[in-house]
């Protein structure tokens, strides 16, 4: 299917598993206690209920040598009761079939969506997206999940907050300037127009494709309620679309926040990425600070060369973990072909699931849930792998994402079934590097002719292990269902 993309630098999008950016847009358990709900959604509303402001923002500059040494733990009460935070990224996609895409030139793009905003299509066309597809699937992996981010008053933000709650996710709003009449536009929930003509080409459009601000520049400090989650939280995901909607100095006190509490921090740059490396001086340095300093880091190939000038995945992995101050691990997909870690000493692989695609939109991030999952179990990096490949196999058997993401009991499906995609993928990959580390590759039969310092990991092995893991999830699903 062919796709387009109308603002590759601005609009919001899903990450997906392919090695090319995706131009697609951003995009359990009993329910988790939210350190402050949202819904009843007068939480959001104005006056004594907003969450007050920072005294001052966290600094940009910590001292280094503090990040390197041992991450301190928890909160102010030294609890961590929440797996995963995403920050940002809180949008809904409203989906539409349009007789043409909009036109390119910028203000008749901006008048083509003003229309389209000036009447609310039918609830049936909208969905969660941005950082909500990760969240849904991380929740239906069995973790705790929090979405730190804004959403309006309006019906688009009580929709996104209807939707979150019957996933069981908590939302932490930000809202700290109490002069919202201002502006009522800046406060409204993020919409994303995902537009598909008669031709299955694909258009989108956002307000923040025509600001040189992020969409809510209203907030030029990191809320004291997002500083607390952030300490309750065990991961914080970032990815690179957050500065369509932050300022860099809020995004990088994020991570210190962060690594000052002992959570540790994945960063996706995603796409943005490249603009975000020739961007303002501002972006760059914060773009620096999340690659130097987040914990994992997760791109496609083609990102992963965009950001090093290195072609080889596995080569360009080891120079970002050498850049790396607390980088532990950088994860990097490769659409069909499967997916790779590198750590300071090992290289680990895993073969794809052969599947019939239907629809690559929220992949990458139902990927990422994975990820995060293997992370905080203390995984093998063969097994974290091979889990992340079959939910973002899950997803792509699927329309869409939101609440169409991978479902565990297809995860599992495509887990027990093995029907890998075993092509001769990591021969050149893994020969071309010289460093003499151990790799591990996942393979539904014996191979040779790799060397001494490879191992293989039959799928059977990977497979019986992390099974288990989900039953009491599987049961608990099936029963809520």
């Amino acid at each position: 299917m062919a796709l387009q993309t109308l603002n590759p630098h601005r609009h919001a999008a899903a990450v997906s598993p392919s090695p090319a950016p995706s131009p697609v847009p951003r995009r359990g358990h009993p329910p988790p206690q939210p350190l402050l709900h949202l819904p009843p959604r007068r939480r959001l509303a104005g006056g004594a209920a907003r969450p007050r402001a920072v005294a001052a923002a966290v600094s940009g500059a910590v001292n280094e040598a503090r990040r390197r040494g041992a991450p301190q733990e928890g909160g102010e009460d030294g609890r961590k009761d929440t797996d995963l935070a995403t920050l940002g990224n809180l949008c809904v996609d409203v989906v539409l079939s349009v007789p043409q895409l909009p036109p390119a030139p910028r203000e008749e793009r901006k008048a083509y969506m003003e229309r389209l905003a000036a009447s609310p299509p039918d609830q049936k066309f909208w969905e969660a997206g941005g950082n909500c597809n990760l969240a849904f699937a991380a929740a239906r992996l069995g973790l705790s999940c929090s979405t730190l981010g804004h959403v309006g008053e309006e019906i688009y933000g009580n929709f996104l907050l209807d939707v979150l709650q019957a996933e069981g996710i908590s939302v932490v709003g930000m809202l700290e300037n109490t002069n919202a009449a201002a502006c009522r536009q800046a406060y409204e929930t993020l919409l994303c127009w995902v537009l598909v003509d008669p031709f299955q080409k694909h258009g989108f459009c956002s307000r923040a494709d025509f600001s040189e601000e992020p969409a809510f520049s209203w907030i030029r400090k990191l809320p004291a309620d997002i500083r607390t989650a952030i300490h309750h939280s065990k991961i914080l995901f970032c990815n690179g679309y957050a500065f369509d909607e932050f300022f860099p100095d809020v995004i990088a006190s994020s991570i210190d926040c962060a690594i000052d509490s002992g959570t540790a921090v994945f960063f996706d740059p995603g796409p943005r990425g490249k603009s975000l490396l020739h961007g303002t001086l501002d972006e760059q340095r914060a773009l620096e600070h999340a690659l130097r300093f987040s914990d994992v880091l997760l791109l496609t190939s083609d990102e992963a060369e965009s950001l090093t000038t290195i072609r080889n995945p596995v080569q360009a992995g080891q120079e970002l973990l050498k850049k790396g101050v607390r980088t532990k691990q950088v994860v990097i997909k490769m659409g069909s072909k499967g997916s790779i870690m590198i750590t300071k000493s090992t290289v680990s692989c895993a073969p794809a699931f052969k599947i019939n695609v239907v629809d690559t939109v929220g992949c990458g991030d139902s990927f990422t849930a994975a990820i995060a999952f293997g992370f905080l179990h203390d995984l093998p990096a063969v097994n974290t792998l091979t889990l992340a490949n079959a939910v973002g196999a899950a997803t792509a058997t699927g329309c869409g994402a939101g609440r169409n993401v991978a479902r565990l009991d297809k995860v599992l499906q495509l887990l027990k079934e093995a029907d890998l995609n075993e092509e001769d993928t990591w021969t050149e990959l893994i020969e071309g590097n010289s460093l003499c580390i151990e790799v591990s590759i996942m393979s539904g039969m014996a191979r040779n002719g790799f060397g001494e310092r490879i191992v293989h990991v039959p799928v059977t092995k990977v497979v019986s292990d992390i099974l288990p893991m989900f039953e009491a999830v599987s049961e608990r699903s099936a029963v809520q269902a």
